[in-house]
């Protein structure tokens, strides 16, 4: 009777996705239209310029963000150009040739130095021979904290002191007390620290304190409200939420459930912060939640969190989208109402 009944509920549960997963394709593009890391319509034109050896683009567009203070877009479009010079730095060679004391060009050079150094065997020691490389961007733009966040992640990376780090936060915080980045690279700091200081085990409780006072403290709209998820995909990539911290994860994602939902679907802006969001929702079985996520998405991928769990990101996103449809269609009555419109609630 047991197995029965368990055949039965497998079923119907086959008959149920086989049956509404179509609908539920309602407002998601297709896997062919999902992009990776697709860059905005700033940068996009700066990377097609990098490809063919012109690093002029780059040079206006960083110039641009650093006069006028716009430190997340330029955070970001740091971080991509390194990414790109990361295999094809041609281009930066003959930027750093023409304008050697460029204080984008140094940044840049900084960033990609720093990300090479960082997958090498020998981290600790290559990164501390680049301790001047990021002295000498943070020297050329005082008022810019994105050479401040680099300093964050390669104090790190050399682990270096609790008092070493709080001098570079102090430093960060001062030219920009909100600023994302900076934000990222202290929990990242954080998380590090306290796994190293309880025998192997990681107290979380520690870096969710952080990235709540944080959230607490920035305005409505700043991506520092979404610090409290990432600290609880640390968590569960570690190895998931224990019962006393499920609520705790809920919370933070429902926090970043708040703030994805002030900006439009599609939007690439936050497309980072829903994609980490989307792998907590996941792990904590929410489907319709995350199914609501996925549309909010659109086609904008990212590989972070992905990469963290597999080679192919892209790939783990798509997998991710399809079994969360599979699991909301599973959980619609067989004869429910046609025309329900989305599906909401709380699967936990």
């Amino acid at each position: 009777m047991v197995r029965t009944m368990s055949l039965l509920r497998a079923l119907l549960s086959t008959a149920r996705a086989v049956r509404h997963v179509p609908q539920l394709a309602d407002g998601l593009p297709p896997d062919h239209a999902v992009l990776l890391d697709a860059p905005d319509e700033r940068l996009a034109p700066a990377l097609v310029s990098a490809a063919l050896g012109d690093h002029e683009p780059a040079a206006k567009l960083l110039a641009a963000t650093r006069g006028a203070a716009e430190w997340e877009s330029r955070d970001r479009y740091v971080k991509r150009l390194a990414a790109f010079a990361h295999s094809r730095d041609e281009w930066l060679t003959g930027w750093l040739a023409a304008t050697p004391h460029d204080p984008d060009a140094l940044l840049v050079n900084a960033e990609v130095a720093v990300r090479r150094a960082w997958q090498s065997p020998a981290r600790a020691e290559r990164l501390r021979e680049l301790g001047p490389l990021v002295d000498a961007a943070a020297e050329a733009a005082p008022h810019d904290p994105v050479p401040w966040r680099l300093a964050l992640d390669h104090a790190r990376g050399t682990h270096a002191t609790h008092t070493a780090f709080e001098t570079l936060w102090e430093q960060a915080v001062r030219r920009a007390a909100h600023h994302y980045g900076c934000h990222v690279a202290a929990l990242k700091y954080l998380a590090t620290q306290r796994r190293g200081s309880h025998r192997g085990s990681f107290d979380f409780d520690f870096c969710f304190d952080f990235a709540e006072q944080a959230a607490a403290d920035a305005l409505p709209g700043s991506l520092i409200r979404a610090l409290p998820v990432r600290a609880a995909f640390a968590q569960l990539l570690a190895g998931g939420a224990k019962p006393v911290r499920a609520e705790r994860i809920d919370a933070a994602a429902d926090l970043a459930v708040e703030l994805s939902g002030r900006y439009a679907v599609a939007d690439p802006w936050p497309a980072e912060v829903r994609n980490v969001l989307v792998y907590v929702l996941v792990g904590r079985e929410r489907w319709a939640a995350a199914l609501d996520q996925f549309r909010l998405i659109g086609p904008y991928a990212t590989s972070f969190p992905w990469s963290s769990v597999s080679d192919d990101p892209l790939g783990r996103f798509l997998d991710a989208r399809h079994g969360v449809r599979l699991e909301v269609a599973s959980a619609v009555p067989l004869r429910g109402r046609a025309g329900r419109g989305r599906f909401g609630g709380h699967y936990a």
